[in-house]
């Protein structure tokens, strides 16, 4: 069995009951959550042995936590317990023309003050076939940005493939560093990068020609993205392949999502998806990760049915509460075969 190893933050969830505001709200719903943790939830569902690694409080909100990985098959025997508290991410969610909110309460968590030579990551990877991390997690403090760069190394070292998600939060980097000085020397050591139609922009300046996201009306052109993906490599000689998700927003309830990937030589495009009625797509792109490794690992080396499972599996996070994709292989590969009737199955 292949395994999996992801790095990062998991916060505890509060959402607002339906599609309340703030102000409206009495009560709030908990869950967990958090870019790496939602991907190795993704990967335990699919049949890969994945493993979370990060830094917990010592108190029972985060021993549930740990329960909560544990339920759906993740393990966490490597997690590091220390540090002040778990961070805290409340969500407020958007109705049509109404976007979502998000409002952080992360500062001084666990994670950030970790110590970089706290974990033993030659030990950690040993026998791991796969290693991933996020840009959210160096944008939490310099201590979490060098823990990061010390795994990525080892893994290097192991030759272990390395994946990231550039995932670009500019409420995040608040510590004195700027994306652009911190993230190129995580970036130097991976194999397959993702981003968004912004993240490349935002974090390297570099963006695709004669694109204008405030202009698409929900309809994004997938080749107009081959120059981002082209000067990615350009720019991170160790890249075999740069993923871009391409995410058009008609409004909060209703969006259209594709993807594209580029192997150094060929674009391949995935089919669109036309997601109306959303139900919850926090942790959209964490779906889309966990599809594309399980795809990779999986497909023989097939890049476009690995796009197209990623695609598809994101596609159904979207009518799914909560950070987790909780889906079925089964389900996915229905739905690339195109059954998106959504009857019932008896």
């Amino acid at each position: 069995m292949k395994k999996v190893i992801t790095f990062g933050e998991i916060m505890l969830r509060l959402s607002t009951p339906g599609f309340e505001r703030f102000i409206q709200a009495k009560s709030f719903n908990a869950s967990f959550g958090g870019g790496e943790a939602n991907v190795a939830v993704s990967l335990a569902n699919y049949g890969i042995n994945a493993e979370f690694i990060t830094r917990l409080p010592n108190n029972e909100i985060a021993d549930s936590c740990i329960a909560e990985l544990n339920k759906y098959g993740v393990e966490t025997k490597n997690i590091i317990r220390g540090g002040e508290r778990l961070g805290i991410y409340f969500l407020e969610s958007g109705a049509v023309a109404r976007p979502s909110k998000v409002i952080y309460d992360r500062a001084h968590s666990s994670i950030s003050t970790i110590d970089p030579d706290s974990i033993d990551w030659g030990k950690i990877l040993e026998g791991a076939d796969w290693f991933h991390w996020t840009g959210i997690t160096p944008a939490l403090s310099q201590a979490a940005a060098d823990a990061c760069l010390k795994a990525i190394n080892a893994a290097n070292k192991l030759g272990i493939t390395v994946s990231c998600d550039l995932n670009y939060r500019k409420n995040l980097w608040k510590y004195g560093k700027t994306p652009a000085e911190v993230m190129p020397a995580l970036v130097e050591g991976c194999d397959i990068i993702l981003g968004n139609e912004e993240d490349a922009e935002k974090v390297f300046g570099i963006k695709p020609k004669g694109f204008d996201a405030s202009t698409t009306g929900g309809h994004i052109e997938s080749a107009a993205f081959r120059s981002v993906c082209e000067q990615m490599m350009e720019k991170f000689s160790r890249a075999k392949k740069v993923i871009i998700t391409l995410r058009g927003s008609i409004n909060a309830n209703h969006n259209t999502w594709a993807g594209v990937l580029f192997d150094g030589k060929k674009l391949y495009e995935s089919k669109s998806y036309d997601i109306t009625h959303i139900v919850d797509r926090v942790g959209g792109g964490d779906s889309f990760m966990g599809g594309l490794i399980y795809g990779l690992l999986t497909y023989n080396e097939n890049d476009l049915k690995a796009l197209e499972f990623a695609v598809a599996a994101s596609c159904l996070k979207h009518t799914i509460y909560g950070d987790f994709n909780l889906v079925t292989v089964a389900e996915v590969e229905n739905l690339m075969k195109g059954d998106s009737s959504g009857r019932v199955i008896r």
